[in-house]
């Protein structure tokens, strides 16, 4: 496994065929981290599918509403949906997306983001100030590149579990 500086701010993704391992940047985006921690350490993240994968650009999770696989799932509603908890503030920075950042999904509105996030694939840079960047895949990109695509895919991958490395 990836060298973990830092167990309270690394999220472990586990996907069907094996371990995501996410640097958090709570120095640059500190509210973000800290959501997804708390999703994270909830079990809200578990089963959720990704349910935006578009080849060459980013694979798209989060939905802990609509998208749990195992709880009344629909995958036309898969997306649409956050936490209980509220929007987050944006949280824009100098950092730019490259390949394997995480990214915070929102809808047009720059203050909207909640739960979902994205992966990029490739460096995404028209990206680069609109979207909070508040991590990055230090192992296990070569497992986010075969993430099944499509919009929505038509069987979709889903995150298994998602856990804090401090407490894994």
């Amino acid at each position: 496994m990836a060298e973990i500086k830092d167990p309270e701010n690394t999220v472990i993704v586990e996907l069907e065929s094996g371990n995501v391992v996410i640097e958090l940047l709570p120095d640059v985006a500190p509210k973000h981290c800290e959501r997804m921690k708390e999703l994270a350490r909830a079990g809200e993240y578990d089963n959720v599918c990704f349910h935006r994968v578009i080849d060459g650009f980013m694979a798209q999770t989060g939905d802990v509403a609509n998208g749990d696989m195992e709880d009344g799932f629909d995958l036309r509603m898969a997306g649409t949906g956050g936490s209980s908890l509220p929007d987050l503030p944006a949280e824009f920075s100098k950092l730019p997306h490259d390949r394997g950042t995480l990214g915070a999904a929102r809808s047009s509105m720059p203050d909207s983001a909640n739960s979902q996030f994205f992966i990029n694939f490739k460096d995404n840079h028209f990206l680069n100030g609109q979207y909070t960047v508040y991590g990055r895949v230090i192992e296990g990109m070569d497992l986010v590149d075969k993430i099944t695509k499509g919009e929505p895919p038509t069987y979709p991958d889903r995150m298994i579990t998602v856990k804090v490395a401090a407490d894994a």
